[in-house]
């Protein structure tokens, strides 16, 4: 039992991708630290993640950042709450390493352990440091494997209303950076290489499923810009040898604003089907500023106006910030699990 006005310390862990994190956030909304250590470097060569190489490289990391979290926020573990993990969805064996090091602790130390879906926990960046919510909200999280929108009530009650139905928004621009030969990470490539082109120079198809359909669909586009580059037949050579950086600017200029269309476009549709006051943004592409532009046009624009919490650019991409702070609201409504926790891919 908590006493009235002790803080609750939740140790916060996160490795569903290449991000290997811990946080200490207090009530959830005091952040007392945030470690992060990147694996970007690793994974540039090969164009994106390689599962076995992110395992490898949480293996070496997670403790000393569990350590490093610890000690940046000033606490012991007689200070700390409960431990909480993101243990779905993500790659299996990247999650396997922090669930395992969650329970190691949690055992240990004698902690309750919460398992946090990694998806509302990036739904809960976006309003960690604020307070005012008007609900209902719709919740757009976008990123390199998911992109997904939520009727929000509550921390622990969103309810997903579409998804991807192929490749995430994020996943298309590293693939699309990819194609263009701009290197990985692809969304912060594509997003520079955007600054200078013509968002309407290529006419790139805007696939939105029908006109009542939440889900996404994001092959569609990048296939085009693959054909704009190489032929419909794909026998042709790569044009981007021989390109300007003007039409090479052009072009991720126009696929962005594609995505963007499509994303803007599916969240206005479900913030009038559930009459949201509200639109919340994360996730990693939610870092992209022409993305967040976009969708406060939208927000100001709609009738009545809606107001826009966006992630901290800082939260947008994996962190155990967010972790921690969602963990927060399962710790008050007793929400806990077992040491029999385990990682799913799905979630």
């Amino acid at each position: 039992m908590q006493a009235k006005n002790k803080s609750v310390n939740i140790l916060g862990i996160e490795t569903s991708c290449d991000e290997t994190a811990a946080a200490v956030v207090a009530d959830g909304r005091v952040v007392k630290s945030s470690v992060i250590a990147s694996q970007t470097k690793l994974h540039e060569k090969y164009g994106g993640v390689v599962p076995e190489i992110a395992s490898r490289a949480h293996i070496e990391k997670i403790y000393p950042v569990i350590a490093e979290a610890i000690e940046q926020a000033d606490v012991t573990k007689d200070d700390i709450d409960a431990i909480a993990v993101a243990n779905q969805p993500g790659l299996t064996i990247a999650l396997i390493v922090g669930v395992t090091a969650a329970k190691t602790l949690a055992f240990v130390w004698e902690k309750p352990l919460i398992a946090i879906n990694h998806l509302h926990a990036h739904l809960q960046s976006a309003v960690v440091n604020n307070e005012d919510l008007p609900l209902p909200a719709v919740a757009l999280i976008v990123s390199g494997g998911h992109t997904c929108l939520y009727d929000y009530w509550s921390p622990l009650e969103p309810k997903l209303l579409g998804s991807t139905i192929d490749d995430a928004a994020g996943e298309a621009f590293d693939k699309v950076a990819t194609i263009l030969k701009l290197p990985y990470p692809g969304g912060p490539s594509i997003e520079e290489a955007a600054e200078k082109g013509n968002p309407k120079a290529i006419k790139f198809p805007r696939s939105l499923l029908g006109k009542d359909s939440l889900d996404f669909s994001f092959s569609g586009v990048k296939t085009a810009v693959l054909y704009h580059c190489r032929g419909q037949d794909m026998k042709g050579e790569n044009k981007v040898d021989s390109m300007s950086g003007q039409q090479i600017a052009d072009i991720a200029a126009s696929f962005q604003a594609a995505v963007i269309d499509v994303l803007v476009t599916k969240t206005q549709r479900a913030a009038e089907k559930i009459g949201a006051k509200t639109v919340l943004l994360g996730g990693g592409v939610a870092a992209n500023s022409k993305l967040r532009t976009a969708l406060q046009r939208m927000c100001e624009a709609s009738v009545p106006t809606k107001k826009l919490f966006v992630a901290p650019k800082q939260y947008c991409t994996d962190n155990a910030v967010m972790v921690a702070s969602l963990a927060y609201y399962k710790f008050k409504a007793g929400l806990f699990a077992d040491l029999t926790l385990e990682p799913k891919a799905t979630g």
